[in-house]
């Protein structure tokens, strides 16, 4: 029975030409603007935030050249800034971010090459930075008074959803 069964598997295999690529180095496309337009930052609306990073509230104090939100989730308030920098360069937002002591891990997140940056300190804060619009977008994150949570996880799925979303 089993032998009856191993051409009819392999009936079912199929070959796919090409070969597998690395995360593409300019990121999304080089005309998208993840600037803040339309009441929205980097692509996403204050609840699609507030849900990614499972907040019972958000409130944007400023938006413009950076957007910054203040999150209440559970007994944290949670910072977070969105920056996109037009002409910016993922290699020197690497360099700068390791002059200032943070801790680099380089990564992909959604098909395209991304650092973590983390900063332990008075809270500690992480920023996940990939190239995007011909620039960096970068979305940073900070618990206040809390230094025995890792904040990158968080700001990697604020990058992940603005990646996605540019899709």
């Amino acid at each position: 029975m089993v032998l009856a069964m191993v051409p009819a598997l392999a009936g079912c295999t199929q070959t796919v030409g090409g070969s597998a690529q690395s995360a593409a180095p300019g990121g999304p496309s080089d005309e998208r603007s993840y600037g803040y337009a339309d009441n929205r930052c980097g692509l996403l609306e204050d609840s699609t935030v507030a849900q990614t990073l499972g907040a019972d509230n958000v409130v944007r104090p400023y938006s413009g050249a950076v957007c910054q939100y203040v999150l209440d989730r559970e007994k944290d308030v949670v910072d977070v800034v969105f920056a996109w920098f037009d002409s910016g360069n993922l290699d020197r937002e690497r360099a700068l971010a390791g002059e200032r002591g943070a801790q680099i891990t380089d990564t992909v997140i959604e098909r395209h090459k991304a650092f973590l940056a983390r900063r332990d300190g008075i809270g500690v804060a992480c920023s996940a930075t990939a190239a995007g619009g011909g620039g960096v977008l970068s979305w940073w994150v900070q618990y206040r008074h809390r230094n025995n949570v890792d904040p990158c996880p968080d700001a990697e799925k604020l990058l992940s959803a603005t990646l996605k979303s540019d899709l």
